[in-house]
Order: structure tokens, then sequence, then C-alpha cells
């Protein structure tokens, strides 16, 4: 009796069992595709290439540049409609830095469309402008461009030479942000009339684009200008002296000046907004290249510079990238002192030194990194009819560098900035 009662037991487990292993392979079914993590792939071609640091530059197979779409398995229709299943597509992920990979799959998309254009910016003066002023920008900095336009950035005749502008933009990186940034940027365009806008997104590593799509746009549109400044909106430009170093050089040779620097080394710390890896740049040494501040080239330069950059590969850094293009037609750029692109700094050793004396910019041409406040006030103090700088050129010992000071001021700049070989003079 008890054998009897401890069989019809365990056939009852036997039962309770199979039942709950039914039951969970049916639900196993209802569970939609986007919750269930998918099986481990063997890692692809491109993968290996770019998680390896030791792993040398080489083209990649046609298979490994084209990233392949997700495939979804088929599911007969009338069981889609009994489970009511809706299969949903992973969020698109989010890059806290900047994703080298990508970039490097899609560096050869280089043509953009213009959708907005000044086709006839340098048609406005019989024979070309002498200078066109070209400023990168951003949608949403419209005070930095305002305060261009009404200081160093002035269209019209500078010591008896005319001035145009542009200023040059993608589109904004946040565009939800920036709900009505087409209206306004439009608005803006049909105002000024000074507004180049490309279809691609205006960030950092995609400066290079907007230095290639600004020359093609030069040497299409404004081939009759005799000079090009090109530079950011937060500088200042001391545009009497540019103008006057200008009319002493031909348009039709060659020229490319501005802050230049020599031997710097590609950065490789992760960390730094200039993080070049090995697998992108094998070199030990960049280029020379010019800070991307301000600079001036010719006519005939701007033309070769146009040509060059659809026969070098893209770089993420605009600066390095010309100069890159400069290597390309055998061109040495010429450095000037009156080109600040670092900025002036003051130096420990020298309390008594006052940067942001307007006698102190006289001589200079371009400083980078000031404020719109700033701009403002030193184009107004420069061109006050009350500036007197005859006690400046009085002073009988002027500042010299020691070399303490001089070392800890070179050592900022190592750190922060792409250019270890650049020295700081005043």
């Amino acid at each position: 009796m008890r054998v009897r009662l401890k069989g019809d037991a365990i056939c009852t487990l036997f039962l309770l069992v199979a039942l709950c292993s039914l039951l969970y392979s049916q639900l196993e079914h209802l569970v939609p595709g986007g919750n269930k993590e998918p099986p481990q792939k063997k890692p692809s071609v491109a993968s290996k290439i770019f998680s390896d640091p030791r792993a040398p530059w080489r083209p990649m197979p046609a298979e490994a540049t084209v990233p392949r779409p997700q495939i979804t398995p088929t599911v007969r229709r009338t069981e889609a409609a009994n489970n009511r299943v809706q299969t949903t597509t992973p969020p698109p992920l989010t890059d806290s830095a900047f994703n080298f990979k990508r970039y490097l799959l899609n560096k050869d998309n280089r043509n953009f469309n213009l959708l907005i254009n000044q086709p006839k910016k340098c048609r406005k003066t019989p024979g070309g402008p002498f200078l066109l002023i070209a400023i990168k920008s951003v949608v949403e900095d419209f005070d930095r461009r305002e305060i261009v336009r009404k200081t160093w950035g002035r269209e019209g005749l500078v010591n008896g030479e005319q001035i145009q502008r542009v200023f040059l933009l993608g589109t904004p990186k946040n565009r939800t942000v920036l709900a009505t940034w087409e209206t306004l940027i439009h608005q803006e365009s049909q105002t000024y009339r000074d507004v180049l806008l490309w279809d691609f997104m205006d960030t950092f590593f995609n400066l290079t684009l907007k230095e290639i799509h600004f020359l093609n746009w030069a040497a299409e549109f404004c081939h009759n200008v005799k000079f090009i400044f090109k530079g950011d909106a937060d500088v200042f430009v001391n545009i009497e002296n540019i103008v006057d170093f200008l009319v002493r050089h031909d348009p039709t040779e060659d020229l490319f000046v501005g802050d230049i620097i020599y031997n710097a080394r590609p950065i490789r710390v992760r960390k730094s907004k200039y993080y070049i890896p090995e697998t992108m740049y094998g070199l030990s040494i960049y280029p020379a290249y010019a800070g991307g501040g301000g600079f001036l080239l010719s006519s005939r330069t701007m033309r070769k510079l146009s040509r060059a950059c659809g026969e070098v590969e893209l770089f993420p850094i605009d600066d390095v990238f010309l100069g890159m293009c400069l290597q390309r037609i055998n061109l040495k750029p010429t450095s000037h002192e009156g080109f600040k692109t670092f900025g002036i700094v003051k130096p420990s050793a020298a309390p008594h030194l006052q940067t942001f004396d307007p006698c102190f910019y006289k001589d200079l041409m371009v400083v980078h990194s000031l404020k719109v406040a700033e701009i403002w006030l030193m184009w107004n103090l420069l061109h006050s009819p009350h500036l007197s700088c005859t006690q400046k050129k009085q002073v009988k010992k002027p500042f010299q560098w020691k070399k303490k000071a001089q070392q800890r001021v070179k050592a900022i700049f190592l750190v922060d900035f792409p250019s270890p070989s650049q020295s700081v003079t005043l």
C-alpha cells in the first residue's frame, strides 16, 4: 500500500514538472525580442583594429567599412497578431568621447550641401575685394557674430581697401534645444547677407569639413579676392595692421602667415581634447601648421589649398589638416609675431605688465580668446581720439623674460595645447 502511494506521488511530480516546462516554453515566445539578450558574436575586423592600440594602420576590407543592418527574425502574421508583439529598435548610442571608429568609417563623406549661400558676396566690388574676412562660428553664437560685425569685422573701406565678411556655420548639434534655429539663421542671413551654412553637424572634429568647404566656396564664388583672413569669432583683430601688412604683398604670389607651430607632437592622452590614437596618425611629429585663431593667405595660395584638400586624407584637427595641405603643395608657412593665437599670458615675473592695455594691442594683429565685452572695449579704446601711447615708448628698461618665468608659462601651454614646441613671446 505504501509502495503504491509512493509511485502515485512520483507520477504526479513528473506531470507537474512537464506542465511547468510546457508553460515556460510558451511564455518564452511571448517575451519581446528587445528584452532578450542577443547571443554574443565574434568580433568583426573593424572592432579588432580599433580595440587593439598596437594594431598598425591599414585600409579596412569592404565588409568592415559598411555597418551591417540589424536583422530581425521573421514572424508569421498570425502569430504576431495573436501575441501582439511589437519589435522596438534600441536607442542610439550616446558618445561621451569622440568616436574615432565612426569617424574613420565616414571620413570619406566630404561633400555636404550648402544650405545658405552668398554667391554675390565678392561681386559687389569691381575687380573683387581686397580682403575677405572668414570667421568660424556656430549657430547659437549670435552675440559673437554681432560684435564682430560692429567692430573689427566691419565691411567697407579700411585704409582705402575694400573689406568683405562671411561667417562659416554648420547645423547645430542639439537641434531639439534650438527648435527655431532655422528660422533665426535665415532671418539673420537676410538681414546681413554674410552667413554660409552647410549641412554637416557643427562639432569640434568637423571643423576640418568647414575648412575644405570654405576653400571650395572661395575658389568658386570669391576667386577674384586678393587676400583672405580666416579666424575664430573670439579673437580681436587689428584690421588696420592687417591691411598695412598685405598692401606690401602680391596676391598672385603664395602667402600663408600666422602663428606657426613647429615640431608639435600628437597628443596620446585620452582625456585631452586633441587626443589622436596611433592608429589614426602613426608619425611622431605634425607638419608645421598655423594656430587656428587666425591666419592670412593670398588668392593664389587659397586656390592651391582648395585643390590640395581633395587630395589629402581628412584629419579631425583642422589646424593640423591645413598643415598637411601646405606640405602637399610644398609651401612653408611664415610665422609673424603679431599673431597671438594662444592669447597673451601675463608672466608672474612682471606683475606691472598690463596685458589689456590698448597700447599693448596697438602693434599686434590677432589676439585669441577674448570675451564679447573685451572685444568691444578694446576696439573702442584703440579707436578713441584721446588714445596716446607716447609714454609707453619712453620706458628705459623694457621687460625681459626671466628663465624661471618662461619655463612656467611654457609648461602651461604644454599641458593645455597640442603644440609642445610653441614658444610664448610678447
